[in-house]
């Protein structure tokens, strides 16, 4: 690759890069578990949920789309199998198919994990003066606050 001069040291490109991996591998594994249940929820909310969550996958969906291009501009290969992503990601993978109430617990608290890592990754983008990905980090935090609120919301308990 060519060499890149945007203003952002070589250094700090690489640690921001790392982070929005991490966040990357986060926001895939969450497209996939909201993907998941919303193929698989039953019970009497099912149709608030399923609804709920296909508007969910599909920000998701987005979403990884500009974090991978954004990690491409400053000039790192973005990861994109499933391999790569279970050992960057931070969210847990569920095997079974829970129960209605459970799905919603299990995806706050991981639109929760993926606020922790937007904050991780805020840090070194402050430290290294990248603006654009401080701008694309905030907003996704901003987004997944929200749908962790929702979430709550929805939740009898």
């Amino acid at each position: 690759m060519k060499k890149i001069d945007i203003g952002i040291d070589e250094k700090d490109r690489e640690k921001i890069a790392a982070g929005l991996k991490h966040l990357l591998a986060d926001s895939y594994t969450l497209y996939l578990q909201t993907h998941n249940f919303h193929w698989n929820v039953t019970g009497p909310l099912f149709r608030e949920l399923h609804l709920m969550f296909e508007e969910q996958y599909t920000e998701l969906a987005d979403a990884v789309d500009d974090i991978a291009e954004r990690i491409r501009t400053l000039g790192v290969a973005a990861p994109g199998t499933y391999q790569a992503f279970a050992q960057l990601s931070s969210i847990e993978e569920v095997v079974e198919i829970p129960a209605a109430e459970d799905m919603v617990k299990i995806l706050t608290k991981g639109h929760e994990r993926v606020i922790k890592t937007c904050r991780d990754v805020l840090k070194s983008a402050q430290k290294g003066e990248d603006e654009s990905t401080i701008a694309l980090v905030s907003d996704r935090m901003r987004v997944h606050e929200k749908t962790a609120w929702m979430l709550r919301a929805t939740s009898s308990k």
